[in-house]
């Protein structure tokens, strides 16, 4: 693959976050990283220092989510807006996992933090962004400018067929319904089956605040006897009511539904004397793919695999993954992990950086993305 360019009018900046990614895309691309300095001052303010001419260039900014990830994020935004008052001609955010995509719906009294991100990513300057496997796809809309959600499930596919033996004898597994279309497109791309793991422990989030005194667990007073259950009445021309048209609820008040009650943990599907693969788009807390691992594991998996795009890997999770019954897991180096690395050998890196910097060199040329995407559904 071709990813020369001309580096007359380009220049890639990289932040802290990840600088090992920065240095193979500029390598790739044959150019070198632009002298800019990012630093926090004593009282942690992030300070930012370009350090060669922008004026009228087309900057590439490469930043992703790290553990970080709120001062990963100020470093961007501070960025661009130097990049912006320097007269840059396009401000191009190359920002492989996006942070807070996992709030992008609205929860209680929450927020959708994802569109707020959005929206301060755009006032910063950045004309345009270059990203990987969003959580949810829809929060592209989310942002004032094109946004090129790049795949890689490619990869992870090259590395089933040529890392893992035997794989024909493989099974593809959802960790949960929610991943169910990401697994298919995985095994009809494969030609393997696919299993579903259904059911989980019930967490602290799904737990009501029946302590808020706030009217939230109040009920609504009941209706006058001779309203119970009436909907809406019908007047005829004279004024009158007509009693064949009234319609009943069947109900006092205000219905309840019933609270949601999470089944056992349990597998639809055959894996055993299976290799089983599960496949999502980020592995952060890895205590559900532990639970489906063990599940996976009586029911006679002999091995078990775990394949993410974002390898977040926090807190102890090397630690659980190397007692548990998970033979591998897999993740692309979007966002750092060395030091997880270090404590659990058994995880295991694909490189991605050829697929940025190739997207990097299509946009500077004018060039369709389209190739990026071929043969990939929209459920990756």
């Amino acid at each position: 693959m071709n990813t020369g360019v001309c580096s007359g009018d380009i220049m890639i900046l990289a932040g802290n976050s990840h600088p090992t990614l920065a240095q193979l895309i500029a390598d790739r691309l044959g150019v070198r990283l632009g002298a800019c300095v990012v630093y926090q001052k004593t009282d942690k303010e992030t300070m930012v220092e370009i350090q060669e001419s922008v004026r009228s260039r087309t900057v590439y900014i490469l930043q992703t989510g790290s553990k970080d990830v709120n001062n990963s994020i100020m470093e961007l935004l501070v960025m661009a807006y130097a990049c912006k008052t320097s007269s840059a001609r396009n401000i191009i955010g190359v920002i492989p996992y996006l942070p807070y995509s996992k709030q992008s719906k609205m929860r209680k009294r929450g927020c959708i933090v994802s569109k707020l991100l959005a929206k301060m990513m755009c006032k910063a300057g950045l004309t345009h962004i270059i990203t990987m496997d969003l959580h949810q796809k829809e929060i592209q809309g989310f942002f004032d400018c094109p946004v090129d959600n790049l795949r890689a499930s490619p990869f992870l596919l090259n590395y089933i067929r040529e890392q893992i033996p035997d794989y024909r004898n493989a099974v593809i597994v959802a960790k949960d319904p929610a991943s169910c279309k990401r697994a298919t497109s995985y095994a009809e791309r494969l030609r393997l089956g696919i299993a579903v793991i259904h059911g989980e422990a019930k967490t602290p989030d799904d737990e009501d605040d029946v302590d808020a005194d706030d009217g939230r667990t109040s009920p609504p007073p009941e209706p006058p006897a001779r309203h119970q259950g009436r909907l809406h009445s019908s007047v005829s021309m004279s004024g009158e009511v007509d009693p064949s048209r009234i319609m009943t609820a069947g109900v006092t008040g205000v219905p309840m539904q019933a609270a949601k009650e999470k089944p056992p943990i349990s597998v639809v599907g055959d894996v055993g004397g299976r290799i089983a693969i599960m496949v999502d788009d980020m592995i952060d807390d890895v205590r559900s793919f532990v639970a489906a691992a063990e599940m996976l594991k009586e029911r006679g998996a002999y091995k078990i695999y775990v394949l993410a795009t974002h390898g977040l890997l926090s807190a102890d999770a090397p630690r659980l993954i190397e007692e548990s019954a998970i033979d591998e897991v897999v993740v692309t180096n979007t966002v750092p992990h060395d030091v997880q690395k270090i404590h659990c050998h058994k995880i295991k890196t694909v490189d991605v950086s050829i697929l940025l910097a190739e997207a990097i060199r299509r946009l500077h040329n004018k060039e369709s993305l389209s190739y990026l995407f071929r043969n990939i559904t929209t459920e990756d």
